[in-house]
């Protein structure tokens, strides 16, 4: 062969690897991978890699392969910013995160701030959307809209009972405590205890004492499953029976396991099971089918990924805020998750959140069941 072939075939072969290269979608997932709320972070890091990997079987998003990076904020803020930083240093455009509503802020700071275009599958606070940010979308509710529903619920089934109210000093956890006060005290309840401990303390004596000392009817908890289980544990343990209330966020059957037989009877708000709607069967059996159950925040992580793709069609553009816009442009997406469509903010239009009870189902575990 002409050695001066060489040069201008290495030339090619290196431009044609380039643009291989570049002929991705660089999505990213964040999310606690690790630490007390790793389920939730399985549930959103396996909701998109089955998304991606469904995308990618009918040809991808405008016949680009989405590829996935993975990123463990440990539900801390600080590395929840070391996750951003290190998808903007990847060249993610894209990011389907984070859990926490803690960590979501600050990390969407960075994205914002690097033309990354965010989806939230968890996040509550209102705050997340209330920041006038291009780039920071959820597919989940948020905890003003939460807190309604379960102040109704509150006032309805406990008017004139002795309501007790703790949370563990988040933003996601205070946020939802002081928006279901609100609700409940504008209805004409007004709360016996409110207080605040450490997420990550075991012991909870000290509170169950001043629980029983107040003699609570219900006790409302604002947190996380694997802390809210430990102290429903310890109640009981205590001989405090008084019914337990939490949020999406013991959304998982890990909250049972943890909290032992003393879980059943508690109520928890949380959007209608995707799991159940005609839309999700595909996916749902493809999960179980690879012996994963995608309660809670599975499949709200799937739905994110497919509005991504259908925007970015819509939009004919993978420019991140070009994306951004066609989600905030009013149109509706199908999804997993049923028809979903965006304010100006960022936030879904419909109020997505109904009553639960944790009880046994046929197989004997406690899970949580629609009212």
């Amino acid at each position: 062969m002409n050695r001066l072939l060489w040069p201008a075939l290495a030339l090619a072969a290196s431009l044609a690897a380039a643009n291989g290269a570049a002929a991705q979608v660089k999505l990213g997932v964040a999310g606690p991978i690790t630490g007390g709320s790793a389920a939730f972070g399985a549930q959103l890091k396996q909701g998109v890699e089955q998304a991606v990997e469904d995308i990618n079987a009918a040809g991808g998003i405008l016949g680009q392969k989405v590829v996935v990076s993975v990123g463990d904020d440990r539900a801390d803020p600080k590395e929840g910013v070391s996750v951003a930083n290190k998808f903007v240093g990847d060249g993610v455009k894209f990011v389907v995160g984070h859990f926490n509503s803690g960590v979501t802020m600050p990390a969407s700071e960075v994205y914002q701030e690097n033309g990354i275009l965010e989806i939230t599958p968890a996040a509550t606070n209102p705050k997340i959307t209330e920041r006038k940010m291009w780039n920071i979308f959820r597919t989940c509710g948020r905890d003003d809209q939460q807190g309604s529903v379960a102040g109704d619920y509150i006032a309805k089934h406990f008017k004139d009972k002795r309501v007790a109210v703790v949370h563990d000093k988040t933003t996601y956890g205070e946020g939802l405590a002081q928006e279901t006060r609100k609700n409940m005290n504008a209805k004409g309840v007004k709360e016996i205890f409110f207080e605040g401990i450490n997420k990550d303390d075991k012991d909870f004596s000290a509170l169950v004492s001043k629980l029983r000392a107040a003699k609570p009817d219900l006790v409302y908890w604002g947190g996380l499953h694997d802390t809210g289980g430990l102290i429903l544990r310890q109640m009981r343990d205590g001989g405090l029976q008084a019914p337990f209330m939490g949020a999406d966020g013991i959304a998982s059957d890990e909250f049972a396991v943890i909290a032992g037989p003393g879980a059943e009877g508690t109520l928890m708000t949380y959007g209608p099971d995707p799991r159940k709607r005609d839309v999700a069967k595909a996916a749902v059996a493809k999960f179980r089918a690879k012996k994963f159950e995608p309660e809670a925040y599975t499949l709200y992580s799937y739905a994110a990924v497919e509005l991504i793709k259908q925007a970015a069609e819509a939009a004919k553009s993978l420019d991140p805020k070009k994306v951004a816009a066609e989600l905030a442009s009013g149109r509706t997406f199908k999804t997993v998750l049923g028809d979903l469509s965006y304010d100006k903010k960022g936030d879904v239009t419909r109020l997505d959140y109904v009553v639960y009870t944790w009880r046994k189902g046929p197989d004997g575990k406690i899970s949580y069941f629609e009212n």
